[in-house]
């Protein structure tokens, strides 16, 4: 398509548009060309043409697409704008310093749009303006002519330079008016014009011997523009034979570059006078062009045309030499030749690289066939010496693709990694076809940006961070660090913590973090006690967009720190008293006095607990164990010794530094009986009450174990008379307390009871366990004697859990004296003397008895503590023993000693539930000790004996005194059994 447009200017000159477009496609991006004509001399900013819609673009999406014009020039003369797709002036663009005087001036320009590719090529051709007027060498030049020269003679006069091209250029000359001369106008092969000064009319040097005119240079522009020069003619006297050149017209052939002095024509003239009148001399004539006078020089002479400049043929390919001869006589008149010199190519002209357009940095996500560069190559030698020819190095992920001649356009052949390489220096060789061939090396350097596809990494995957308890708050507990291996801001890092609850707290109130170096602070002062561990969740994001993000797991332990004393637990001192224990005077070596239980807050071996003897009244008399606390003597009392001993225990953990507690205990030495002053661990400030109340026990304890002993002996006697063997057991209850049942030889009368409405209770099913150095919740029972107004009162074993001691002890009161009356409770709760804190004072041993060992009794015993002598050097071994008498049912329970209680591994088992049939005696297992090797001091025991497999309650139940109703129902049941049995034998 091609469009002509004519505009006005500001100052009346005419505008030209003229576009061509051409379309092809060619590697998967659209080519074009097209051609605007545009005169130059136009003011910036003036209108060329609408180039996005010359090239059916959409002017909105230009910008979006990177459209951009690259000049092959240093100057940038024309520019688009990017909002209406206008192309305009940007600089003042003279033709005649751009082009000289060539006949045709354009220069190229290419276009650029991504998104797809496509390339343009714009040709701007440039319409000369008539701006410069013709003009001459000189304003005023002579002339020598003879008198005696015919009418006709023909003298060549300089001629006029117009920069002008084509209808603006030199169209005439004028001469100013005369008699003597006419002005006749020729025309060169380039189509210049000069003029020569033709005689009309004879000369008379005696007449008027000089003579002067105007001569005066018109161009074709509108309006035109002229140019003159005064011609001052002398007459001469006569000189009748004119120099005569061999030929008017030569032509040669120079090659460029040729050396300065090289003849390129010998000139020859011939004059038919003599002497001085046939003496010749050669010249440049007056209209030679001066680019002709620079580059050769005459021998005036000879008449040899020398090299006198660089002949180049990229500026000039020919050149019209006009030469004039004149002998020296009087009178001279000039000959004129014309020589055309044809200037031969020669390869000595390297391709030159111009970098029209670089789009550096690249997106490293920069799909293949991206353009990164649009490439210029020109060679000023003609034919094969100016075809050239362009590669790139290999191994680089870039490729070049030929778009126009000698336009080239660099993409990408890869997808391209800025963490890999950052930059590529690509080496362009442009090399022609001469021979020998030169090249050109050009170095591209091509930078990868950054793109923000990589997210932050972790140094570690996840981070353990060991922080001691009562750290300083604020203080810095750890640093994560992460890397990005994007630059700029798609590197920079910010780190955060995720929101969440450690024990029901917001995590922002227990750490914090710095967003810019990754350091963990820690918002509190930790305990190890109340928070052993904790876990946080840190944000690593970068800065991109979008930003991209990682997570690490940071695990923070809270280490244990020796800051928690022992706390005695047993005994307890109150307002000050120290506590009181009996100590029989019968008592042999090894005899258990007490036992000090102590806890610690701490863990591991700030737990450790350890029990030394720092005071005793008798050194050599009671010991203390040193890792279970436990009190015995270490030889028998003799009389000699003090009835009472003063004892400073002292409890310190294994911590660095260790911290302790002491406690101070006073043992009174009895000889049956405890000292009947009263101590805090009465169960009551009242002697009268204490009093009244062991009565009432002794009476209720005689009246049921009376009863029960009859029963026995009935049942036992009606099964012998039957003469039939029972294979179920028959005895329903054999209460026992075998903390208060004497030894045989010690023949004490002291006598076991319990309050009727007092029981022990323990759901079927429960379980009971302890995590500390000591139980958390005990089982209690009351062991008492009639003949000491004191009532031991023990705990047994955990029942269930609780949450503090405090909370135990009242409500362990509460359960085991819910039967006592209101006063017995008031006055034990005040007295604190039940509270699990104060052991038993050891009571004398007690052992299974034979009767029961014989018989295969099952049972279930409920101990606290056993101590068993074993081994050959007497080496004092405690062991729990396993009781496995209970039934093996849902409904058993199971109870375990305390862990960290200072003793070994061995367990002891309470096991409760339905009663199976008879067991035979079991072996022994690995480990376990026959009940006879038990020893049990100043241990309470409970003995069910279990009822025979059958219809009967799966739960299991403790024996408590009082059920002698129920042992008169089975009485009555066998008896009723028995007399039918015997019936039916009478009617037989």
């Amino acid at each position: 398509m091609d469009t002509l447009g004519l505009k006005t200017g500001l100052c009346g000159k005419w505008q030209i548009l003229c576009c061509s477009v051409l379309c092809a496609c060619f590697m998967d991006a659209v080519w074009g060309q097209i051609r605007y004509s545009i005169p130059e001399e136009l003011e910036h900013g003036a209108f060329v043409g609408n180039i996005a819609e010359d090239l059916g673009l959409d002017a909105d999406s230009l910008s979006a697409r990177r459209f951009r014009i690259v000049s092959g020039g240093k100057r940038q003369y024309v520019e688009v704008n990017l909002e209406n797709g206008v192309l305009f002036v940007n600089e003042r663009i003279d033709r005649e310093e751009l082009c000289e005087q060539s006949s045709s001036c354009s220069f190229h320009l290419q276009v650029v749009i991504e998104n797809p590719l496509e390339l343009y090529r714009v040709e701007m051709e440039i319409l000369d303006v008539n701006d410069n007027s013709p003009s001459f060498p000189w304003t005023q030049f002579n002339l020598d002519i003879s008198e005696s020269a015919a009418p006709g003679s023909r003298f060549p006069l300089e001629s006029a330079q117009d920069l002008d091209v084509g209808s603006n250029s030199l169209r005439t000359y004028l001469l100013s008016v005369n008699e003597h001369f006419l002005l006749d106008i020729q025309t060169r092969s380039d189509g210049s014009k000069f003029a020569e000064l033709v005689l009309q009319t004879p000369l008379d040097r005696e007449q008027q011997s000089a003579h002067q005119m105007v001569l005066t240079a018109v161009d074709g522009g509108a309006p035109e523009r002229s140019g003159t020069a005064q011609i001052d003619i002398t007459v001469l006297d006569a000189n009748d034979n004119a120099p005569v050149f061999d030929q008017s017209f030569y032509r040669v052939r120079l090659a460029e570059n040729a050396p300065k002095g090289a003849v390129v024509i010998k000139l020859n003239a011939s004059d038919l006078d003599e002497g001085p009148n046939a003496d010749i001399t050669y010249s440049f004539s007056g209209h030679a062009p001066l680019r002709v006078r620079q580059l050769f020089s005459v021998d005036p002479r000879t008449g040899e045309i020398k090299v006198k400049g660089v002949i180049d043929y990229e500026k000039a390919r020919m050149h019209e030499i006009y030469v004039q001869a004149k002998d020296k006589g009087p009178s001279a008149v000039a000959v004129h030749c014309k020589v055309m010199v044809n200037v031969l190519d020669k390869n000595d002209n390297i391709p030159e690289v111009i970098l029209t357009s670089v789009s550096t940095p690249v997106q490293e996500d920069a799909p293949p066939g991206t353009v990164i560069a649009v490439i210029s190559v020109t060679d000023k030698d003609s034919g094969e010496n100016g075809n050239v020819d362009c590669e790139i190095s290999h191994h680089v992920p870039f490729q070049l693709h030929s778009s126009f001649k000698n336009y080239y356009t660099l993409v990408t052949s890869d997808f391209l990694d800025r963490e890999s390489v950052g930059e590529y220096n690509i080496t362009l060789t442009a090399r022609d076809m001469g021979s020998p061939p030169l090249f050109t090396r050009k170095t591209i350097l091509v930078q990868v940006a950054d793109v923000n596809d990589n997210a932050p990494r972790f140094k570690q995957p996840s981070y353990t961070v060991y922080l001691t308890e009562n750290n300083a708050p604020g203080a810095s507990i750890c640093a994560v660090t992460a890397l990005d291996p994007d630059s700029g801001q798609n590197a920079y890092i910010s780190y955060s913590i995720h929101e969440g609850n450690i024990q029901g707290m917001p995590v922002s109130t227990y750490v914090s973090i710095n967003s810019d170096n990754g350091n963990i602070y820690a918002l509190r002062s930790f305990d190890h006690e109340q928070l052993k561990n904790f876990q946080i969740t840190v944000q690593a994001q970068d800065a991109g967009f979008p930003p991209l993000s990682n997570n690490v797991s940071v695990i923070v332990f809270v280490l244990d720190q020796n800051d928690n004393p022992p706390v005695i637990v047993s005994p307890v001192s109150h307002m000050g008293t120290s506590p009181n224990q009996v100590v029989p005077r019968s008592a042999d070596a090894g005899h258990l006095v007490t036992k000090v239980r102590a806890v610690d807050a701490d863990a591991g071996q700030n737990s450790r607990l350890l029990y030394q003897m720092i005071h005793a009244t008798d050194p050599t008399l009671f010991s203390v164990a040193l890792y279970t606390g436990e009190v015995r003597t270490i030889r028998q009392l003799v009389e000699k010794d003090p009835t009472r001993h003063r004892l400073v225990i002292l409890v310190k953990d294994n911590g660095q530094p260790a911290l302790s507690a002491t406690v101070s205990i006073i043992l009174s030495v009895v000889d049956s009986l405890p000292d009947s002053k009263p101590d805090p661990g009465d169960l009551s400030q009242s002697p009268r009450h204490s009093s009244n109340l062991t009565l009432y026990l002794i009476v209720s304890l005689g009246a049921i174990s009376f009863t029960f002993l009859v029963a026995i002996i009935v049942l036992v006697a009606v099964q012998r008379l039957k003469g039939r063997p029972s294979n179920k057991s028959i005895l329903p209850f054999i209460p026992a307390c075998c903390g208060c049942c004497p030894r045989p030889e010690t023949r004490a009368t002291t006598e076991v009871f319990r309050k009727s409405n007092l029981n022990v209770r323990m759901s079927s099913g429960a379980e009971a366990s302890g995590t500390g150095p000591i139980p958390q919740v005990y089982c209690y029972k009351m062991c008492l004697t009639p003949e000491s107004k004191k009532h031991d009162f023990m705990f047994l074993k955990p029942c269930s859990p609780v949450l503090s001691a405090q909370q135990n002890n009242a409500k362990s009161t509460d359960y085991l004296t819910s039967g006592w009356s209101t006063l017995d409770r008031s006055e034990i709760v005040k007295n604190r003397a039940l509270t699990p804190n104060e052991p038993k004072a050891p009571n004398a041993d007690w052992r299974y008895s034979a009767s029961l060992r014989a018989a295969g009794v099952q049972s279930s015993v409920h101990m606290e503590e056993a101590s068993v002598m074993q081994g050959a050097q007497g080496m004092l071994v405690q062991n729990w023993p396993t009781v496995s008498s209970a039934a093996d049912g849902e409904g058993g329970g199971e109870l375990s000693p305390p862990v960290g209680a200072g003793v070994n591994s061995n367990s002891w088992n309470f096991r409760y539930g339905a009663a199976q049939a008879y067991y035979p005696p079991q072996p022994l297992k690995p480990g376990e000790i026959p009940p006879e090797a038990f020893i049990i001091p100043g241990s309470p025991a409970i003995i069910s004996i279990r009822h025979d497999a059958g219809p009967v309650d799966d739960k299991g139940e403790f024996i408590s005194f009082g059920k002698k109703d129920e042992a008169k129902k089975k009485k009555k049941k066998k008896k009723d059994k028995k007399d039918k049995k015997e019936k039916g034998k009478d009617d037989e």
